[in-house]
């Protein structure tokens, strides 16, 4: 195995990125829109309030050993390409486009899963402002031109923004997660501080009708989604301006603070019952049932806890969330496609560095042009390619953690050894939990997402074999 000479890659990035920029990209990454939507719709309908907390406190453990394997290996690879750069290095191309490939997938479709969120958001906190112009529906959802407007007048304005260079991209995604912080803070004092929001409102503190670990089960599988994002550290290890031994406690703490997010978030959705339900579980099982603000139990929370003004700034730190991921994936995505190209696994162009900004100005256009078509398509057929992106990042672990073992025995490194069977073994898990269907979790591929992933599959052989005849015409 090579390690580059003196570490020093030799590439049109610059080093700019501070300790604190690379936090705000991880944990702007790992809280998303869905951040807002998920204890409705899967936290404590599968688990419960505790279920949830402990689910999420094991598998931020589980993700920090995945992430000193990143670490380690950032250490001995420190350039773009993360997972593709350490799968090649490993395994071979062969492996590096593999875990690339499905990589893509997470990175590609949580850009437009972003941006279709922010129109969920303001018919939430807005009402029917952008529904407007013509509309269509899409597997049951509702798609309007106001819409669609919004989702990609967001795209194109953060691809703008990922062009103009990295510092900028950083303090923005700086800002952005002080107003999840902020927004988060808010909703959870306005709830300590009302007496109508108490620890009996949180009871049964696991899903009734499952077991106990079931319950923690059904949450933990859905892990790799929940988390990835830290693993766009490595993604921006050539714009680092630090020593690569930072990363493993920036990845961690990244980690373990959105699970914290996550957590409070969820817990204080379910410490709020409405007039009319006995406790939340009769709430969450009525949603489906309901419209408006109350089909949203974490808005109705803000609204109830904080009125107006709570809606607001519980609305403005999920725009800061989703803009965030936006960004955040923007970056990390154009920088994969950018060691791609400089491997020549994908057209050459993508590598493209462009020189006033030093961003790879190519490889963020193809990733809004593949965007668009999100907020086109409607937010149920985005869902159904997002739902793969968790096996991706478990393929991408898997990896990771596998080159990380195979590096680590040959430098008879024990503690590397360990962490990284751990994470090989935590990555089959996943990858088995989502592909295999076992009805009481509950958590594994709807058929649709099962179609799409089968197509990822089949397009990627066609694109390799494609990319290797080329190479073969090239000698």
């Amino acid at each position: 195995m090579m390690i580059l000479e003196d570490n020093k890659p030799q590439t049109g990035l610059k080093r700019m990125l501070s300790p604190l920029h690379v936090w705000s990209l991880a944990l702007g990454c790992i809280v998303g829109g869905s951040a807002f939507i998920m204890p409705a719709d899967t936290f404590l309908p599968r688990s419960g309030p505790l279920g949830t907390a402990i689910a999420m406190l094991i598998a931020a453990a589980v993700m920090s050993v995945i992430a000193f394997n990143y670490s380690f290996m950032i250490k001995k690879y420190p350039v773009a390409g993360g997972e593709f750069t350490y799968a090649s290095k490993a395994f071979g191309k062969t492996h590096g486009f593999i875990c690339a490939w499905f990589i893509s997938l997470s990175y590609l479709s949580l850009v437009p899963l972003n941006a279709t969120a922010l129109s969920v958001l303001g018919r939430t906190v807005l009402g029917q402002l952008f529904q407007f112009g013509f509309h269509y529906t899409v597997a049951g959802y509702n798609v309007y031109f106001g819409e669609i407007l919004l989702a990609i007048t967001a795209l194109v304005v953060f691809a703008y923004l990922a062009i103009r260079g990295v510092k900028l991209s950083a303090v923005y995604q700086v800002v952005m997660v002080a107003l999840i912080v902020g927004g988060v803070l808010c909703f959870v004092i306005a709830a300590i501080a009302n007496p109508n929001t108490t620890a009996e409102n949180l009871t049964p503190v696991f899903a009734p009708g499952r077991g106990k670990l079931l319950c923690i089960a059904s949450v933990f599988a859905v892990a790799p989604w929940a988390y990835v994002g830290f693993d766009t550290i490595p993604q921006a290890a050539e714009e680092i301006s630090f020593s690569a031994g930072k990363t493993k406690a920036i990845m961690v703490f990244s980690i373990f603070f959105g699970g914290l997010i996550y957590i409070l978030i969820n817990t204080v959705t379910a410490s709020y019952v409405p007039e009319g339900y006995a406790s939340w579980v009769e709430y969450v099982s009525d949603v489906k049932n309901l419209s408006g603000l109350m089909s949203m139990p974490t808005y109705n929370a803000a609204k109830f806890l904080m009125g107006d003004v709570g809606l607001i700034v519980l609305g403005l730190a999920a725009a800061a969330a989703c803009m965030s991921g936006i960004i955040g994936f923007f970056m990390a995505c154009s920088r994969l496609l950018y060691s791609m190209a400089k491997e020549k696994v994908v057209p050459s162009w993508l590598g493209k560095i462009n020189e006033k900004h030093s961003t790879p100005k190519n490889a963020i256009l193809f990733i809004l042009a593949i965007s668009i078509f999100g907020p086109i398509f409607g937010r149920t057929a985005v869902v159904w390619i997002v739902d793969m992106t968790a096996i991706g990042a478990a393929i991408g672990y898997g990896y990771t953690s596998g080159a990380a073992l195979k590096l680590a025995y040959k430098e008879k490194n024990r503690g590397i050894m360990i962490t990284g069977l751990l994470g090989v073994l935590f990555s089959i898990v996943f990858t088995v939990l989502l592909l295999v269907p076992i009805p009481a979790l509950g958590c594994s591929l709807g058929k649709e997402s099962y179609v799409c992933f089968i197509i990822w599959i089949v397009l990627g052989v066609f694109f390799y074999l494609y990319t290797v005849r080329r190479k073969g015409a090239d000698k």
